[in-house]
């Protein structure tokens, strides 16, 4: 196949090795070699990314392009809440604000650069560098008019509000760069516009590079949808350099021209309703939230629901960090006063009074409780028992092994177990710790995480528990696939995890010919409890594990013995005591179904 007739195809933001063979016309065990051979192992089932696989077409002589899913009228994203507001508004009440702005673009090909080179020349005020305090979000004025620009690029916020950042913009400005053109992350932004029902302006960012290919870029922006207004299509694309700070004045023109063809209205007297852009806990000055106001008029003092944080405006800044006691739509302000740190992109309200906007969070609270509830992860325990129920149709597994030896054998045992009924699904397979990526995608496919010689790290711990994500951690690979197995079966027994209830620590060792050595501890964390198990550790290792034959306090036997007492302890079959040890007590606890 020569250079000119290349094959291209078409591939999704992520995909399995298996699903890669099937697309391009390759065996899966190909694709691992071209891998292995560039330093990734992987196995059939592994998911892998765009630029992966693209370099797996590369090397079979293919072009990869990114695939992105048509978005049809009825799959467009839903319309914000504010802007539902704003049609319910009285149209005699409306007035125009000034436009809203967010950039988007690929990493590296000037976003940050672009906002700077906008505010530091066009700050409102005509003051080049005036701002104080950083909010995240800004004004400048052109030709008398303002517009307000969202500061997120690098941010967490930007994270957080991605796929919905755009539904709090009225323009997006793309920032492509001339020398480098459309990439998947420029793909991606076009996307999450045409989702959220916002125009797009087109910054050709770079332009005064020697070896920037404005024409090229222009048709790789009308293959993704986007075409020029000069080639009769409805995108305005304007050449800009961030860094010799050219065509921004272009680029301001072009944001009120678009503004002026779209309905960019609000009621300064209605409703008043906004979005979070970014918020944190300030040492000083407590919970700092920056708020876009998007309809009605914010007053200092006014009582406001902010997602699950409530509280009353006790200080308000604009993006100054001047003090203000007043903002209307489309001004972006600082806020102090909220009992916690809300999330990026949470919607605001105000309310009658701050009892009001109490009873509102705690209302919305319970609703997420009772959700949380309902949602009903699945579990190994229960995946029989709801298949027959009909909930289930198969046995969705991540799995993470401690190397790819140990990976590859589990794989191929679960791939050989009788899968009549109910198919095993594996959606992830790796090497590494569990991680929270692990488990957002276990709670998005309802889905088991199992482990091989592996831990979960403790943020991933949380988000599972919050989720109802089951982990299941295992040290011998045959106890896996037959746990596995059994569930298949519907014949597994429920989980039973440790729960450490407390230590003691070795202060001196005393013998008597009858009964052996007992330990004279003090418990130093929790409590010690008779009838529980014993695990003897010396020097940060375990030297034994048995059960606790008697618990003596004062001469008397106990039941229990509590943190800051001293108490004698002998454990059964073990008589190698020695000052320093460390005694924890532990037990087994089911784990609950679902």
């Amino acid at each position: 196949m020569s250079e000119n007739t290349k094959k291209t195809v078409e591939l999704p933001a992520s995909i399995t090795i298996r699903d890669l063979g099937e697309r391009i016309g390759s065996s899966p065990i190909q694709i691992i070699k071209i891998l292995m051979n560039n330093g990734v192992m992987a196995n059939i089932n592994q998911i892998i990314d765009f630029d992966t696989a693209a370099v797996v077409c590369a090397e079979l002589n293919m072009d990869a392009a990114l695939e992105i899913p048509e978005i049809s009228e009825e799959e467009h994203g839903e319309i914000p809440l504010w802007r539902k507001l704003i049609e319910d508004e009285a149209p005699e009440n409306l007035v125009k604000r000034p436009p809203v702005v967010t950039i988007l673009g690929h990493v590296d090909h000037g976003k940050t650069t672009l906002l700077d080179a906008i505010r530091h020349t066009n700050v409102a005020g005509e003051e080049s560098g005036g701002i104080t305090q950083h909010i995240g979000a800004y004004q400048v004025v052109h030709n008398s008019r303002k517009i307000t620009f969202l500061d997120t690029p690098g941010h967490a916020a930007f994270t957080a509000m991605r796929a919905r950042g755009a539904q709090g913009a009225d323009i997006v400005v793309l920032v492509v760069a001339a020398n480098d053109g459309v990439m998947p992350q420029t793909k991606e932004a076009i996307a999450h516009a045409k989702a959220a029902r916002v125009p797009i302006i087109v910054a050709l960012n770079k332009i005064d590079r020697d070896d920037a290919n404005p024409d090229m870029v222009k048709k790789q922006l009308a293959d993704a949808g986007l075409v020029s207004d000069e080639w009769d299509g409805d995108t305005i694309i304007v050449p800009v350099s961030a860094k010799m700070k050219m065509g921004l004045e272009d680029l301001l023109e072009a944001i009120t021209l678009v503004a002026d063809s779209n309905t960019i209205l609000a009621n300064p007297k209605g409703k008043v309703i906004g979005t979070v852009i970014e918020a944190k806990v300030d040492k000083a000055r407590g919970v700092v939230a920056t708020l876009l106001v998007q309809n009605g008029t914010l007053y200092l003092g006014d009582a406001v629901v902010v997602g699950l944080s409530h509280g009353k405006i006790k200080a308000m800044y604009d993006y100054y960090g001047e003090k203000i006691e007043e903002a209307g739509p489309a001004t972006p302000i600082q806020i102090l006063g909220l009992n916690e740190v809300p999330q990026a992109g949470d919607l605001f309200q105000v309310t009658a009074s701050d009892k009001e906007a109490r009873a509102i969070v705690e209302d919305r609270k319970a609703k997420i409780a009772e959700d949380k509830q309902k949602k009903k992860q699945a579990s190994l325990e229960d995946i029989f028992s709801r298949f027959q129920a009909g909930e289930l149709r198969d046995l969705r597994l991540i799995i993470k092994a401690d190397v790819q030896g140990s990976l590859d054998p589990i794989i191929s045992t679960l791939n050989d177990i009788d899968q009549k009924e109910i198919k095993i699904n594996v959606l992830h397979a790796e090497t590494g710790n569990i991680s929270e990526s692990d488990i957002m995608l276990a709670s998005a496919s309802n889905a088991i995480v199992v482990g091989f010689n592996v831990e979960a790290d403790s943020s991933a711990n949380k988000l599972a528990e919050a989720e109802g994500i089951s982990i299941r951690l295992y040290s011998i690979i045959y106890r896996l696939t037959e746990d596995i197995e059994k569930a298949l079966k519907g014949m597994l027994e429920p989980e039973k995890h440790e729960v450490v209830l407390g230590k003691a620590h070795v202060l001196a060792v005393f013998s008597f010919s009858k009964v052996g050595k007992i330990a004279g501890c003090k418990v130093i964390e929790g409590i010690i409890r008779r009838n529980a198990s014993m695990r003897v550790i010396r020097n940060g290792q375990t030297i034994f594990e048995g059960e606790v034959a008697s618990l003596r306090r004062e001469k008397e036997n106990v039941r229990d013995v509590r943190e800051g007492f001293e108490c004698g302890i002998r454990v059964k079959g073990f008589n190698d005591f020695s000052e320093g040890d460390i005694l924890e007590c532990y037990t087994f606890e089911e784990v609950p179904a679902g």
